[in-house]
């Protein structure tokens, strides 16, 4: 229906629905930009994860499915597609959801954000035409002197500027939604969390054009040379914080989800607002990790870099592993699961994909992507892991089995609230979850196992069978190669039925209207927890103490194995 604002002193038109689930309105431009983002991610997700499982197989030494100039190309679509256009298109979704819906406020210039969105598939195309060509394959890094097309830096900085359009939307809707008073108080963290995704991008966006434009005009042969160390100084400012990105918005889906399944509040909103504001502070410098190897740059630079401001970025991560299980136990207890230690966590609605996916994405995240990523970035223990396939391994702990599968399970609700259809095949979304987060952390660990063990991470045939002198790694090593490869199949399977049911959703769907029970239900009054600002009232926590105590013993278990590896290479007696 038509309908103004209903608060405010500035009335501005906008076409309004009420969520019968949530009870938000839904402003009609925002709701169109939503459904467009998501439907580009997933196409762009079918892509990626496609040429993905052919890197995995051809990394796998007993099929070594393609040949060397095929591995390159698609390796470097591989990167392109997941760690760029998949995760951003989904991301600018979430800054349209997080302000527009859940204040409750119309979408700030529309028509601005369509041309961010088709300045955004133009430059994905263009790159993927460019990669396809077969004359780019320089890999995601794409470091001097390796040179692409000229498309293929045009169309990623196409992408970068009609992302920022959609950054900007988001910054203004923020400031309409508070001119109009469309909420009390402040804002809720779930748009708090979007918030420091938007000023990450910010960021990087603008790192990311310091280099690719020059690098364009270097690929058209207008400049003469571009200097591989500062590339690599510049691009990993781009490069790596467009990972943060990611943390905080798939940390924002979590305490949305947890909200709008369970009731859950965050326990202290000051304390988590505080961890995103440290990702802003601290998490790009962790770049810096990629670079401990280049001898032009200062050591002290490398030390301070990878101790106290890495710590502090990692500080805020490990909040969010407290803060998040706990609203979900503290909720729960609330809600009447309060026998014991764990009856909240048996009794969480674990047959719904939203929060199966969320909480495996939790678990993965932390326990996976972020004690390597404190491994890689320690200096010291860089040393064994820099640029084996412990890397890729790390990445795929967190963007793969943290971002992808937080914004899987997030699609689960937005198939209902957003494109209003009922999800099909009930049975097979409640299996895909499981079976590509399973899939996902085993390629993670088993690539870092294989780095641990010296694979390259960038080689296309481990055996080195075209090699005038001999080397061979150790049976662990193909072994580890192996068993990526099978995860990578059972991750690729997860993926393929994740696709296949958003598609026939969005096809075939059954159109909610008045009244319908979802199959997947909400938590009654979880829309209301997710869109204002509050925390929960002496929280009783002892599941969660014991968790984060596990993931402690863990962590410092892993570490100091490494420290034992590492005092092995030194030969120190």
């Amino acid at each position: 229906m038509t309908a103004e604002t209903v608060i405010g002193a500035v009335p501005a038109k906008a076409d309004f629905r009420v969520c019968q689930y949530t009870g938000l309105k839904v402003d009609a431009a925002a709701q169109a930009l939503i459904k467009a983002h998501a439907v580009a991610a997933v196409v762009f997700l079918a892509i990626g994860g496609l040429m993905g499982l052919m890197v995995a197989l051809t990394r796998w030494p007993a099929v070594h499915l393609l040949p060397a100039e095929w591995f390159y190309l698609v390796l470097t679509g591989h990167g392109a597609n997941v760690l760029l256009f998949w995760i951003i298109f989904f991301e600018i979704a979430i800054l349209y959801f997080a302000s527009a819906v859940l204040l409750n406020s119309r979408l700030a210039a529309p028509r601005f954000a369509w041309l961010g969105f088709v300045l955004m598939v133009v430059g994905a195309l263009a790159t993927n035409v460019a990669v396809l060509q077969g004359d780019s394959s320089v890999m995601f890094t794409s470091y001097p002197p390796m040179q692409a097309k000229p498309h293929f830096y045009l169309g990623l900085i196409l992408f970068a500027v009609g992302a920022l359009i959609g950054c900007m939307i988001f910054f203004a809707t923020l400031v309409i939604a508070r001119e109009e008073r469309t909420y009390e108080g402040s804002i809720p963290l779930v748009t708090f969390g979007a918030l420091t995704a938007a000023i990450i991008a910010v960021f990087t966006i603008a790192s990311g054009a310091i280099i690719l434009i020059p690098t364009w005009l270097w690929s058209l042969g207008l400049i003469s040379n571009i200097d591989p160390l500062m590339y690599k100084v510049v691009w990993w400012a781009m490069g790596h914080s467009s990972q943060q990105i990611n943390v905080s918005a798939h940390v924002s889906l979590w305490y949305l989800i947890a909200a709008l399944l369970v009731g859950a509040k965050p326990l202290s909103e000051k304390v988590s607002r505080t961890a995103f504001l440290m990702y802003i502070l601290f998490l790009q410098l962790a770049s810096a990790h990629h670079l401990l190897a280049e001898p032009g740059l200062d050591a002290s630079w490398k030390i301070v870099n990878t101790s106290y401001m890495m710590y502090l970025a990692v500080m805020g991560s490990m909040v969010h592993g407290l803060t998040v299980p706990g609203a979900i136990e503290a909720a729960q207890r609330r809600n009447g699961y309060d026998r014991g230690m764990f009856e909240w966590l048996r009794k969480a609605p674990w047959g719904h994909p939203a929060f199966s996916g969320m909480f495996l994405s939790l678990i993965f995240f932390g326990f996976i992507g972020g004690i390597s990523g404190v491994v890689l970035g320690t200096e010291q223990l860089n040393v064994l892991m820099h640029n084996t396939i412990y890397v890729p391994g790390h990445f795929h702990g967190t963007v793969v089995a943290g971002t992808t599968l937080a914004f899987m399970a997030a699609t689960y609700i937005v198939l209902p609230l957003i494109f209003q259809r009922e999800i099909v095949w009930p049975k097979l979304a409640r299996i895909q979850p499981y079976l590509f987060g399973i899939g996902a952390a085993g390629i993670s660990l088993f690539m870092m196992g294989a780095g641990t063990l010296g694979v390259a991470r960038r080689h296309w045939d481990i055996t080195f069978s075209d090699a005038n002198l001999s080397f061979a790694y150790s049976a662990g090593a193909f072994l580890m190669m192996g068993l990526n490869g099978i995860f990578a199949i059972i991750a690729a399977l997860g993926g393929a039925l994740f696709v296949l049911v958003v598609v026939g959703t969005v096809l075939f769907g059954e159109k909610i209207k008045g009244g319908h029970k979802l199959t997947f239900p909400l938590f009654s009054g979880g829309g209301a927890v997710a869109s204002h600002y509050g925390s929960e009232r002496a929280p009783k926590l002892p599941g969660t103490i014991i968790l984060v105590a596990i993931f402690f013993v863990c962590f410092v278990l892993y570490y100091f194995i490494n420290w034992k590896y590492l005092s092995e290479l030194w030969l120190f007696r």
